[in-house]
């Protein structure tokens, strides 16, 4: 078995760290003993380039239970976890090609040794491995039947694809399901970013000002969490209706331009390219702290910073200062990638439970159905959707009612007025 990992001495820390991680993740349990029976994607092979965390590494065991040939690349440089990668290579038979601050040739190497699989099913986490496989792997096309997405940048990246008619398989977008961006993304980021921000810092968020910069349901988290910490939140946002939104939710709405001079830390949420940029860096405060929570490192132009800075050092462990030509310093967290990840272990295992629940559901789904796709990005099924939330609630132990016969047939009629 080829794979690319740090350390395998690592693997009996990682399979701990599994265990703990699996012990909240219920559903994916309960999706794991029904496939250990059937077998549905059994001789499927399916390359997944994820972040290769604890809850990844459940998610993985489950696709093989189900009889899944499973490869694992990372979907970024600094989110893998280089113990959990070790177990799965050790303890489960997993072929992983994941070293966490792995250099960008390193990253598009572990991407092409994950394709070298010969993949049916893709597994993405930010479109990089379908954007691999469509410009530079045409030739295994063919033999892919379609695939699923993680986050919103990869939709966004996937969407563009179909509508320009490249996209050659069938995409499920998880990133939309009710069970995944409805939690994941809003308690999860929430949560998880402000985790790595606290412990990359060790800053009090109390009575600062922070600047949320994009109100999707990422923004949404991380603005609500960083207000329950006792911090004033600005946030930015070129959507009127989400600004409206944030309005009313109680934020200060405004420009970056006016926010940038007021903030004490900065967080992008947009999955948009340079949302910090030269005239926001000569605008900020003198130990402003600046992250990232969106998927790529592309909002922050750290391009720019580089060139104003007259000195760079690195000040903590995921914290480097830029001292710019007036003497003021400002700080960049996790080199401008995930802050959740980067420096801390993202989303709990809770939330990750139903986003993997869908990964694994939505994955036995395009086994079943692929045949009758189109080469495009499709939703996650209602059903699928409905059937994660009936089970995270079976495990809380939270009932719900039950529609009497008298009110299903009001639902469905048209005959009964006030």
């Amino acid at each position: 078995m080829d794979f690319d990992v740090k350390d395998q001495g690592l693997a009996g820390k990682g399979l701990l760290r599994i265990e703990w991680a699996a012990q909240s993740m219920p559903v994916l349990r309960s999706i794991k003993e029904r496939f250990a029976v059937e077998k549905p994607l059994k001789g499927v092979r399916m390359a997944a380039c994820l972040h290769v965390t604890t809850e990844t590494a459940t998610l993985a065991q489950t696709l093989k239970s189900g009889g899944a040939e499973v490869c694992i690349c990372a979907s970024n440089p600094l989110s893998t976890q280089d113990d959990v990668a070790a177990s799965l290579v050790v303890n489960d038979g997993i072929p992983v090609f994941a070293i966490k601050g792995e250099d960008k040739d390193t990253y598009y190497r572990h991407i092409h040794a994950a394709l070298a699989s010969l993949p049916q099913i893709t597994m993405d986490d930010g479109a990089d491995l379908v954007t691999t496989l469509h410009s530079e792997r045409k030739e295994l096309l063919p033999g892919i039947l379609g695939g699923t997405e993680e986050t919103t940048t990869g939709v966004i990246r996937l969407r563009s694809m179909a509508e320009k008619g490249v996209l050659q398989y069938p995409i499920i977008a998880v990133n939309d399901a009710d069970t995944k961006h409805l939690f994941d993304n809003r308690y999860g980021t929430g949560q998880s970013t402000l985790d790595g921000i606290i412990r990359s810092t060790n800053r009090l968020l109390a009575g600062s000002n922070f600047v949320v910069s994009g109100y999707g349901w990422c923004g949404r988290g991380v603005a609500m969490r960083a207000s329950g910490m006792g911090a004033r939140v600005i946030v930015t946002e070129i959507d009127p209706l989400r600004a409206l939104e944030a309005v009313m939710d109680g934020y200060q709405v405004m420009t970056m331009a006016a926010a940038a001079p007021l903030g004490d830390f900065f967080c992008t949420l947009t999955g948009d390219i340079h949302v910090l940029r030269k005239e926001h860096f000569e605008a900020m405060r003198d130990g402003a702290i600046v992250c990232n929570s969106g998927h790529f490192n592309v909002e922050i132009d750290l391009d720019s910073l580089s060139q104003m800075a007259v000195n760079r050092r690195e000040m903590r462990d995921f914290v480097e200062e830029f001292t710019l030509p007036n003497g003021r310093h400002l700080y960049v967290l996790g080199e401008g990638r995930l802050i959740n990840l980067a420096a801390a272990e993202g989303h709990p295992s809770s939330v990750m439970d139903m986003s993997f629940a869908n990964q694994a559901l939505c994955s036995e789904h395009m086994v079943r159905h692929a045949a009758s796709l189109k080469n495009q990005v499709y939703r996650v099924p209602t059903v699928i959707d409905r059937e994660i939330a009936k089970l995270k609630l079976a495990s809380m132990g939270i009932p719900v009612d039950v529609l009497t016969d008298e009110q299903e047939k009001y639902l469905h009629s048209w005959e009964m007025g006030t």
